[in-house]
Formats: structure tokens, C-alpha cells, sequence
């Protein structure tokens, strides 16, 4: 499901089960990620399903890259192994007003 910025946001401060995930490569987060973030490289293809098939299905999980094209493809990913709330960051982290820091 894609979220504005504002919507992610909020959805994320109000969810104490969330796991965040940065699906960005390892020189894009060099730039900063956002809090809690769990940094899984989409571009590791089969290495990729394999580690986000490891997070807990039950959880809500809040997906950025940088401009929202890659979280978008995560989240169909996501659905399709079974997770049952996979919400994209639209605009990614080229957008992102919230917190940052150094990963």
C-alpha cells in the first residue's frame, strides 16, 4: 500500500510492532537511513527474498528507497511471501522530513 510521507510517518509513530526497512544500496544509505531501519539491498535479488522471508510476517512493515520505485516492487515481494501489511514510502528517502542518522 503506498503512504504520503505525512501518512507513513505518523502510521510508523503510532506503531509499536513496526519494522522499518531500507531496501536502498549500501553507498544510497551511506547517506543516512531512517531510525531503526533494517537495511536489505532489493538489488541482491534471490539474497533479498531470502532475508525478508526471515522477518516476522505478523508485523508491520515500512518500506523506503530513495525515490519509491524499488519500495513499491518490495512491497509486491512482501505480499507475495506473505506479509500482510507492506506499506511504501512514496517519494522515498529523496523526500523523507523526519529523522535521520548515520547507519
Amino acid at each position: 500500500m503506498n503512504l504520503s510521507q505525512e501518512e507513513w510517518a505518523s502510521q510508523l509513530a503510532s506503531d509499536e510492532q513496526a519494522i522499518v526497512l531500507d531496501v536502498r544500496t549500501a553507498e544510497e544509505c551511506a547517506q543516512g537511513i531512517i531510525p531503526n531501519a533494517i537495511l536489505i539491498d532489493i538489488y541482491k535479488g534471490q539474497g533479498f527474498i531470502y532475508q525478508v522471508d526471515e522477518l516476522n510476517k505478523t508485523k508491520n512493515i515500512y518500506v523506503y528507497c530513495k525515490a519509491g520505485g524499488r519500495s513499491a516492487q518490495a512491497c509486491a515481494i512482501l505480499n507475495q511471501l506473505g506479509f500482510a501489511n507492506a506499506y511504501n514510502l512514496m517519494g522515498g528517502f529523496m523526500e523523507w522530513k523526519g529523522e535521520v542518522r548515520l547507519p
